[in-house]
C-alpha cells in the first residue's frame, strides 16, 4: 500500500495543517503547494509571473498570500507580511528549461527568454539566486527547491557549485537528491534534483553526518514504494492520433520502440519525432511533458486522456486547470505525491525535532 494515494480529490481530501507553513515561488499549477498539503503542511502563499498560472492556483488553492510579479522585484518588497519571515519551509522551483537535457542548454544559458504565456522576458538561469536572496531574506527554517536532472551534468557543475556558495551564504547547509517519482509512489518515470537546505542555527537538532572539516544536516531520502504501471491507470479514453505522418508512424511501430523516431526514419528516412514517447502497457510512464502528443499509448493510437494525465502525474481527479489543458500544467508541475514524500521527510527527521 502506497503512503500516498496517486489517485485522489480535492472533495475527499483532508488536509490537516498541523505540520508548519510553507510559502511556495514560481508556484505553477500549484503540483508543489499540493503535495505539502498531503503531507500535512499550510500552505500560506505563493510568488508567480504568470496570470493564468496563478488563476488556476487561486482557483485550486485560494492562497492567503498570492503575489502575481516577477521574483526580481518579489523579493525586494518593503510590505511583506510578517507571516513571510517566520516560515518552516520556503519552496521553490526555478524555470529550468535551459538546463533541461531535451533544451540548447549551453547555447541558452546567459539569454533572455520568455514563455508562449506572454511573460516578460527573463534570463531563466539567474532566477535560482534571486530565490536564494529571498531565502537569504525571509531566513525560513527550511528551504527547498526543485529542479532537472539536467544540473548535475556537464557544464552545469559550475552552476551547481555556484548554488552551493550561494545558500551558504545566505545561512543555510545544503544537501541534494536525484530522485525517481516512480519509486515514490506516483506512476511516471520522472528525475528531478531537490535541494533541501538547513538554517545553520538549527543544525543542532537534526541528525547529521560528520566529515573531515564540519557536521552537516542529512536526509534518508531513500524511497522504495512499488511501480505502478500504466494499465493501472488506463481508461482508454484519450483522444485518438489524427496526424497522418504520426498515425502512419504509430501503424509502423516495433516492440521495444521508445517513441516515434524508429518508425519515422524507416517510413520517411528523417531523423526527428524523439519526443513523442510511447507509453507501454505493462510499464511505468514516461515522463509527461507539457505538451498533449508527447505520449502515445504503444497498444491503442490514443494521446493520454485528462485522467490518465492526472494519474501519473498524482494531480486531483477534480482539479480545475482554468481553462488549459491537463498535460500543460503537469507536465510544467511537480507531481504532489513526489512532493509529499520529500516534504513528510523533512517533517519526520528535521522539522519535527525543531518544533520540540
Amino acid at each position: 500500500m502506497q503512503k500516498f494515494d496517486y489517485r485522489w480529490t480535492l472533495a475527499d481530501a483532508h488536509f490537516a495543517k498541523d505540520k508548519g507553513t510553507v510559502f511556495s515561488c514560481f508556484a505553477c499549477g500549484g503540483g508543489s503547494s499540493m503535495g505539502y498539503k498531503l503531507a500535512g503542511f499550510d500552505v500560506i502563499g505563493c510568488n508567480e509571473i504568470d496570470h493564468r498560472m496563478m488563476f488556476t492556483y487561486c482557483k485550486n488553492h485560494n492562497p492567503r498570500f498570492p503575489f502575481l510579479e516577477p521574483i526580481q522585484t518579489f523579493k525586494d518588497k518593503q510590505d511583506l507580511p510578517p507571516e513571510l519571515f517566520n516560515l518552516d519551509i520556503l519552496d521553490g522551483s526555478p524555470p529550468c528549461s535551459t538546463f533541461s537535457m531535451a533544451g540548447s542548454r549551453e547555447e541558452a544559458w546567459g539569454k533572455m527568454k520568455k514563455f508562449r504565456e506572454g511573460q516578460a522576458e527573463q534570463v531563466l538561469d539567474t532566477l535560482f539566486f534571486d530565490f536564494i536572496q529571498l531565502a537569504k531574506r525571509l531566513q525560513p527554517k527550511v528551504v527547498v527547491a526543485e529542479n532537472v536532472k539536467g544540473l548535475l551534468l556537464g557544464s552545469a557543475k559550475e552552476y551547481m557549485t555556484n548554488i552551493y556558495r550561494g545558500f551558504d551564504d545566505a545561512g543555510y547547509y545544503m544537501n541534494h537528491y536525484l530522485l525517481d517519482a516512480q519509486m515514490m509512489g506516483v506512476p511516471q518515470r520522472r528525475q528531478r534534483v531537490f535541494f533541501v537546505c538547513l538554517r545553520k542555527d538549527l543544525v543542532g537538532f537534526v541528525p547529521c553526518e560528520q566529515t573531515l572539516f564540519e557536521t552537516l544536516p542529512r536526509l534518508n531520502m531513500n524511497f522504495n514504494e512499488a511501480v505502478i504501471p500504466f494499465k493501472d491507470v488506463a481508461d482508454g479514453m484519450g483522444d485518438g492520433v489524427d496526424s497522418p505522418k504520426m498515425r502512419k508512424c504509430w501503424e509502423l511501430r516495433m516492440d521495444g520502440d521508445s517513441d516515434l523516431s524508429n518508425a519515422n526514419e524507416r517510413e520517411f528516412g528523417k531523423s526527428g519525432m524523439f519526443n513523442n514517447q510511447y507509453v507501454y502497457p505493462d510499464k511505468v510512464s514516461p515522463t509527461l511533458a507539457a505538451r498533449k502528443d508527447c505520449l502515445i499509448r504503444f497498444d491503442i493510437p490514443k494521446y493520454l486522456s485528462a485522467s490518465e494525465v492526472c494519474c501519473i502525474s498524482s494531480f486531483p481527479q477534480d482539479y480545475n486547470f482554468g481553462g488549459q489543458i491537463p498535460h500543460y500544467i503537469c507536465g510544467m508541475s511537480v507531481p504532489p505525491v513526489m512532493m509529499a514524500q520529500v516534504a513528510s521527510r523533512i517533517y519526520d527527521q528535521w522539522l519535527s525535532k525543531i518544533r520540540k
